[in-house]
């Protein structure tokens, strides 16, 4: 049998104390969670580019899709706001946002691009993305999570414009998204724009696809996080005694992804100094992406201090980029 994926932190490497903290609160709960944004690790960050490229996974054409052909409608409507700073959270490796980039500068020249990611490696990529073709592009990138640089944002400093592509807010579930949403409009001044990406509920077998790929990308994603905690917190996690497992509701829009224990098991993790019992099938929640209709849609915005502007959609309407306005 196959050694499992594990390794003892060593003198040299220091504990992220935040990470740890998030691992032993998950475990520790009922039911048992882990914090999605730890997903994104070096191999992390490949694994997800992949799920991006997969055939089942709709979102990520269906945003190129709406930001390459409608690219110059949204840049007017945003810089609508006037000069000032375009701020991405959650940027990944920027190829995405390059289309409206280029829109922008077709457009205006005094404003300046700050991507902000948790990952270094996709920061690095994002530049090396970028750059090459684009000399006159003034890049200032972020690196930490949403929450830190939010509260760093003082609001009417510059004219700005936030976005969050990707429909990453479904992944804060619906207390969650408002809250994040709040923190967003607690950023900028009245008439300031936030471009944000949003998936839309569509045939419940379309959007189970995109979470259970053929080629397995979604399950190693997953998986990659009991990697992590093996590699960093010193876990014994067997990653082959789990399953990973999708589920969709149409109803209410949530599709959740799982890891559920194969067998009877035991998982010790030394950084915490504590063991963890595992029952034959128990749940290990990680991650919520939440599918919406214009209800829900209507109701973020208006709880979050926000007015709708201008909504754009993709040929079969599965996707939107919206452009909301913060209100007084």
């Amino acid at each position: 049998m196959s050694c499992p994926e594990s390794s003892v932190p060593s003198d040299k490497q220091a504990v992220d104390t935040e990470f740890a903290q998030s691992v032993l609160d998950g475990l520790s709960s009922e039911p048992r969670t882990l914090s999605s944004r730890y997903f994104y690790d070096e191999r992390g960050d490949k694994l997800f580019q992949s799920i991006m490229s997969s055939p089942e996974y709709y979102l990520t054409d269906c945003e190129f899709e709406i930001l390459s052909e409608q690219g110059d409608e949204i840049a007017r409507e945003l810089l609508s706001v006037g000069p000032g700073e375009f701020i991405e959270l959650g940027s990944g490796d920027g190829q995405k946002v390059g289309f409206l980039l280029d829109a922008l500068h077709r457009q205006a020249t005094d404003w300046t691009f700050r991507p902000v990611d948790i990952s270094d490696h996709s920061l690095e990529l994002l530049a090396d993305n970028l750059m090459p073709s684009r000399p006159w592009l003034q890049l200032d990138p972020i690196h930490g999570n949403y929450f830190d640089v939010l509260e760093s944002l003082k609001p009417g400093e510059t004219r700005r414009v936030l976005m969050f592509l990707g429909s990453n807010l479904g992944n804060f579930g619906d207390q969650g998204s408002v809250e994040f949403l709040r923190r967003v409009r607690s950023a900028m001044a009245p008439g300031d724009a936030l471009l944000i990406g949003l998936d839309l509920k569509k045939d419940p077998d379309v959007i189970r696809a995109a979470y259970n790929d053929a080629a397995g990308y979604t399950r190693d994603f997953n998986l990659n996080l009991l990697a992590r905690i093996n590699r960093e917190l010193g876990g014994d996690f067997n990653p082959r005694q789990f399953l990973h497992q999708p589920e969709y509701d149409p109803e209410s829009g949530a599709a959740r992804s799982f890891l559920v224990s194969r067998q009877e098991q035991t998982v010790k993790i030394d950084a915490l100094e504590q063991s963890f019992e595992f029952t034959n099938g128990e749940r290990i929640f990680m991650e919520v992406s939440q599918k919406f209709d214009e209800a829900i849609i209507g109701n973020l915005c208006l709880q979050a201090g926000f007015s709708p502007a201008r909504a754009f959609y993709d040929r079969r309407h599965w996707f939107t980029d919206q452009v909301w306005h913060a209100i007084e």
